[in-house]
């Protein structure tokens, strides 16, 4: 008998869940890893918009900002 001939034996319900519960397992691994990757990027772009925010209203301070004379009479 060939390799084939043995191994055509019906497919049970353990034989399903062993399956699904590994590919399972893989999924949430990658979903985890690219979680991990967006979070981080998410962070770094935060920090940046803060900093140019922060650098564009200092600038834009300095610049409408008047200077007031008091004078006493």
């Amino acid at each position: 008998m060939s390799q084939t001939a043995r191994d055509e034996s019906p497919i049970g319900r353990a034989d399903l869940k062993a399956k699904l519960t590994e590919i399972q397992g893989e999924a949430q691994e990658q979903v985890e890893g690219v979680r991990n990757q967006i979070l981080a990027t998410g962070i770094i772009i935060a920090v940046v918009l803060l900093v140019i925010t922060f650098v564009l209203g200092r600038r834009a301070g300095k610049r409408a900002s008047a200077v007031i004379e008091v004078r006493r009479a």
